[in-house]
């Protein structure tokens, strides 16, 4: 199988990179995350100017018409530089919702200006109870009319503090945890009845709890056909655990190399610390689980790419493995960084709480075990 990048990929992946390397140093990145919506207005546009916002969209809508590989090679990137802007949140699960959900006027008003970069979204889905289950919904939607009434609360919506529409998963029908009777409507950010608390993640993220207390919004609003919501959100979630994993991926490279230079440049007993075979061992080991990583993301993209029956096992597998490596390889940094690896002063301790949220995204390595184990040795 070839793995090589097309030219356009190279090109795309360039580009995200001498941006990174250019213009989002950490001084830079350290003020964006201490602003109070949590990233740049001004980057954001400069995303959408570059054609980055654009990638996986449909060419009838503006878009690149990318895939799984495009947005793979973009993420590594935005992971190396610790990038704070919603790609993931508007781009990936919003704008994702919208593409393959099945209201073509929808598509039409809100698509293209994701690209222009006029129109930050949210998707809202998690809740205090359902923990990594996300069919687990207690949030309502009742028919009134030509309108839906939306009652119930959504926490760690990311990007909730910037957005101007919502995506809002709520149940139409059916028991607590069903995948069956869940609907998905838009919800303007300025809805009457919204109510919006902001907060920090330990990684510099802004997220919200957002309340809808009685929300009305046109039935117009579903993103595809009400109660049968479960797919769409299924399909979508599994581009974003991709597209984490690959921001995982690079953050676990500049890990690696960050910790492999200040060994060079560390001292003990008058000598470098690089030339400790213990030490040694230990930036192998960790070098060896990135490579492992990047395999299983490399052929979790070409499954989900070919859109191969096994595609959901690869992905499975892909998550636990980030949570495995990811823990070995920030612990091995901030040990050899010493107590300095995980203060706010240096950039090794933001790239391991960011490993430490991804873990936990969308369902953590126990959760992705257990339906692992399910399908894999399904009777």
């Amino acid at each position: 199988m070839n793995f090589d990048f097309s030219e356009e990929q190279g090109m795309l992946r360039d580009s995200v990179a001498k941006y990174v390397q250019d213009d989002y140093d950490w001084e830079t990145r350290k003020a964006i995350a201490a602003s109070d919506g949590g990233m740049s207005p001004d980057n954001w546009q400069t995303f959408a100017e570059l054609g980055w916002l654009s990638v996986p969209f449909e060419e009838q809508y503006g878009g690149f018409g990318g895939g799984p590989v495009d947005v793979m090679v973009m993420m590594e990137e935005f992971g190396k530089g610790l990038v704070l802007e919603p790609y993931l949140a508007t781009v990936v699960l919003f704008g994702g919702l919208l593409q393959k959900g099945s209201n073509d006027a929808l598509k039409e008003a809100l698509i293209p200006s994701i690209i222009d970069g006029s129109c930050l979204g949210a998707f809202a889905y998690l809740e205090r109870q359902s923990r990594h289950e996300m069919s687990d919904v207690l949030t309502t939607v009742a028919a009134d009319g030509d309108d839906r009434i939306i009652n119930g609360e959504k926490v760690v919506v990311f990007n909730a503090a910037n957005a101007g529409q919502f995506i809002v998963s709520a149940r139409a029908s059916g028991n607590q945890a069903d995948k069956d009777g869940l609907s998905l409507f838009v919800v303007p950010a300025d809805a009457e009845g919204l109510e919006l608390v902001s907060y920090r993640l330990m990684d510099g993220q802004v997220v919200a709890n957002v309340r809808f207390n009685n929300v009305r919004v046109p039935a117009s609003n579903a993103v595809c056909a009400e109660g049968e919501a479960w797919d769409l959100i299924n399909d979508v979630t599994q581009d974003a655990v991709l597209a984490v994993s690959a921001e995982a991926l690079g953050i676990m490279g500049q890990l690696n190399s960050k910790t492999v230079e200040y060994t060079k440049t560390r001292e003990q007993f008058g000598v470098k610390i690089s030339i400790f075979q213990a030490l040694q061992h230990r930036m192998v080991e960790t070098f060896m689980a990135y490579e492992q990583t990047k395999s299983l993301l490399y052929r979790a993209v070409c499954d989900f790419e070919a859109d191969k029956p096994e595609k959901r096992e690869s992905l499975l597998a892909l998550k636990i493995m980030i949570d495995k490596a990811g823990k070995l390889i920030y612990s091995e940094a901030i040990q050899m960084h010493g107590g300095m690896g995980i203060t706010d002063e240096l950039d090794i301790g933001h790239y391991a709480k960011r490993l430490m949220m991804i873990g936990t995204a969308f369902g953590d390595a126990m959760h992705h075990l257990t339906e692992f184990t399910d399908v894999r040795y399904a009777s």
